[in-house]
C-alpha cells in the first residue's frame, strides 16, 4: 500500500524524523533531540498543538534524562513556524530534498533576526583557540588559507560568549531582548539541573560548584524554567487582534507564579523582518511578555565584566581579568 500523502514519523535516541511524500512535494522535518534544549518554545508557536513538551528527569539534582520535544505526525502540517522559532537550531526542514521554509517562502511568517559579525582587524590572534574552545555549538573556526575566522552563521545560537572571548572583536546581535533572574535562596538544595539544559552557559556551575548565572550570555530560551523542580505554572487568557480586517481571538498562557520561581526568564522583543500576518501576530503574544521594560545589558561594560569572563571555560589570560 503507498505511504503518498501520508506522514511517517521516525523517532530514535538522537534523533526525530518526520516525512509527507506526495507527488510533487516530498516534505522532511528533521528534529537534532541532542541539541534540543526541551524549551518549549516550539510547542507554544505551533499553530496546530503538533508539538509537546516531553519532560526530563532529575536525579540526585543532576539532569539525568534531558527535556525534549515529541510530535504528532497526524496534526503536524509542516508549516516550519517551529523551524524558525526553535532557538537552538535543533530543527530542519527540506522540501524535495532542498531547504525551504514554507511559511517563510509564502511571507506568512518573518524571519526571526539575529546577526553576527567578525572584525579581523581588531581582533588578538593568539586568543583564536579561546576563542573556539568557548563557542558552545561549534561554529567557529581558524580559516588557514584566508588567515581568519569562520562562521556558520545558519548554525550560530548567539550566545555572545565570542564577544567576551575575543574582547570585543565579534559582535553579535541576539534576536531575542529580554531578561533572566536567579534567585538561588528559592533553589531546591543540591539541584544543578538548569545548568545541565542551558545551551549557552548562562547558568553554570563554577570551581566551588555552585550555581551562577552569566546573564549576558542568556538568549531567552526559558529550558532552564521547564528543567527547575519549582514549575512554573499558567493561567490561560485571552486577547484579540486585527488581521486583513478581521477581529481574531486567540488564547495564550500567562505566567501567574513569577516571586516562586528560583529562574525566570522573561522576552520583551523580538528583531524580525517586517511582515504582517495573523500566524506572526498570534506567536508572538505566545511568546512575548506583554511589558516593554528598559533596554539590555549595555555590551561596553558586559566585556569588561569578570564574572562573564570567569564563565569561559579554558585558560584566562591576566589582561582580561584587570579592572578597566
Amino acid at each position: 500500500m503507498s505511504n503518498r500523502g501520508k506522514t511517517i514519523k521516525h523517532r530514535t535516541e538522537h534523533q526525530m524524523v518526520l516525512e509527507r511524500p506526495m507527488v510533487t512535494r516530498h516534505y522532511r522535518m528533521t528534529w537534532d533531540l541532542d541539541r534540543c534544549v526541551g524549551c518549549q518554545m516550539g510547542p507554544t508557536a505551533c499553530p496546530k498543538e503538533a508539538l509537546t513538551h516531553m519532560e526530563g528527569q532529575i536525579q540526585d539534582g543532576r539532569m539525568d534524562v534531558k527535556p525534549s520535544v515529541d510530535v504528532d505526525p497526524e496534526t503536524c502540517v509542516f508549516c516550519g513556524i517551529c523551524v524558525e522559532i526553535c532557538p537552538v537550531h535543533a530543527i530542519d526542514i527540506q522540501v524535495n530534498d532542498k531547504p525551504e521554509n514554507p511559511v517563510l517562502a509564502y511571507d506568512a511568517f518573518p524571519e526571526v533576526r539575529g546577526n553576527i559579525q567578525f572584525d579581523k582587524s581588531k581582533f588578538d590572534f593568539s586568543l583564536k583557540d579561546f576563542v573556539i574552545q568557548n563557542c558552545p555549538t561549534e561554529v567557529i573556526s581558524y580559516n588557514q588559507s584566508e588567515q581568519t575566522m569562520a562562521i556558520r552563521y545558519e548554525d550560530c545560537i548567539r550566545c555572545r560568549q565570542c564577544e567576551v572571548a575575543s574582547n570585543g572583536a565579534f559582535k553579535v546581535i541576539q534576536p531575542w531582548e529580554g531578561s533572566v533572574e536567579l534567585n538561588r535562596e528559592k533553589c531546591v538544595e543540591g539541584c544543578l539541573a538548569c545548568a545541565d539544559v542551558c545551551p549557552t552557559r548562562a547558568l553554570h556551575i563554577n570551581q566551588e560548584n555552585q550555581l551562577v548565572l552569566a546573564d549576558y550570555y542568556c538568549i531567552k530560551c526559558g529550558a532552564c524554567m521547564h528543567a527547575c523542580p519549582i514549575k512554573p505554572e499558567f493561567e490561560e487568557q485571552s486577547f484579540t487582534f486585527e488581521s486583513q480586517g478581521l477581529t481574531l481571538t486567540r488564547s495564550y498562557e500567562k505566567l501567574i507564579n513569577p516571586d516562586e520561581l528560583a529562574i525566570k526568564v522573561e522576552r520583551w522583543r523580538v528583531k524580525h523582518k517586517p511582515v504582517k500576518s495573523a500566524a506572526w501576530i498570534e506567536v508572538l503574544r505566545k511568546l512575548a511578555d506583554d511589558k516593554a521594560k528598559s533596554v539590555e545589558i549595555d555590551r561596553k561594560r558586559a566585556l569588561k565584566r569578570k564574572d562573564l569572563i570567569l564563565a569561559l571555560q579554558g585558560h584566562i589570560l591576566p589582561e582580561f581579568t584587570k579592572d578597566k
